[in-house]
């Protein structure tokens, strides 16, 4: 009898060890594989998972899907693995990154495999907010989304990179760029968040929604962000990040017409950044571990190409509280 098949998470931090904790309490093997050694033999020797030295000598017939969960840059690594025979799920939000990874879908295709880009918080999640929302009007025409608060490290470092470079956006039919840190809109995430002044950032957001969601005329991305945080988004950081952040959000808003009257729906997340990650990322890789060998190429959460329904509802399962505005009443 031959055994079930494994998943090999890379990058041990906060995202990458909260897709392993996920993972495993499924009943599924994982094998764990980091640059510093002592993080993931303790890791390892937590959940009882294998370690690997050689990410070479990783068998596609046994470990079919690898999650990526490693700072970014994260396009090298997935196109070795790729190539290795492997379906690879990606957690980064680098523009630059994400737009390499996109350009792998040959590569993928020809390897007759499946890579995932963006299944973090946001992106990921937020793509299947939009794909759980569009069916309740008859077209959409704008898409808007926001995040707020950090993983671990990386993922900080990387948001304060995304307040200093140019937010890219999606307008009637062309690319636009944007200064981030300009665009100031006061939003409304679920308690205990509540609201946020957020700003256009250097978010991956547009370009996978867009990929998604072609039809759509409009799209934006915003991040919560603080009066020094803008100041200083140009300067190297002023204190080390935290090793995890506090509870983050993610807010997705698409707006479209329904039986020919304009309409909003607004759908949204608060938890812990690297616990949405983890559950989205981990949902991913069991979607892949399940999927028929038909499939391949790139896959952006929300595109259709997956059951984003079937996603949304385990990660729901895995603990992530999706909360819907329903209007105030009066």
């Amino acid at each position: 009898m031959s055994e079930s098949p494994s998943v090999a998470v890379i990058g041990v931090g906060v995202v990458g060890a909260r897709v392993a904790r996920q993972l495993t309490s499924s009943g599924i093997s994982v094998l764990l594989h980091d640059e510093r050694s002592d993080a993931q033999h303790a890791l390892a020797q937590s959940l009882r998972a294998i370690e690997l030295t050689d990410l070479t000598k990783l068998d596609p017939t046994t470990t079919p899907v690898v999650v990526v969960a490693t700072s970014s840059p994260q396009a090298p690594l997935a196109k070795i693995l790729l190539e290795l025979g492997h379906h690879v799920v990606c957690t980064g939000d680098d523009v630059e990154d994400t737009r390499e990874l996109l350009q792998l879908d040959e590569i993928a295709r020809q390897e007759k495999r499946i890579l995932v880009v963006g299944a973090s918080a946001c992106p990921g999640l937020s793509g299947l907010l939009v794909a759980e929302l569009a069916p309740r009007v008859d077209t959409i025409d704008e898409i808007h989304v926001a995040f707020h608060g950090t993983g671990g490290p990386g993922c900080a470092r990387q948001h304060h990179r995304a307040l200093a470079g140019d937010a890219i956006g999606w307008h009637d039919g062309e690319w636009i760029d944007r200064p981030s840190g300009s665009g100031r809109e006061l939003l409304w995430f679920p308690e205990p968040l509540g609201g946020k002044d957020c700003y256009r950032a250097e978010l991956p957001e547009p370009l996978l929604l867009h990929r998604s969601f072609p039809e759509v005329s409009r799209i934006s991305a915003r991040m919560s962000a603080t009066r020094r945080d803008r100041l200083t988004a140009r300067l190297p950081m002023m204190s080390p990040p935290h090793a995890e952040g506090g509870v983050g959000g993610v807010r997705v808003e698409i707006r479209g017409s329904l039986n020919g009257e304009r309409c909003t729906e607004v759908a949204g997340v608060a938890e812990r950044t690297g616990i949405i990650a983890g559950a989205v990322a981990a949902s991913s890789a069991v979607a892949l571990l399940n999927n028929s060998d038909a499939l391949s190429g790139v896959v952006t959460l929300g595109d259709g190409r997956l059951n984003d329904r079937a996603l949304l509802d385990d990660v729901i399962r895995r603990g992530i509280t999706v909360f819907e505005y329903i209007g105030s009443g009066a």
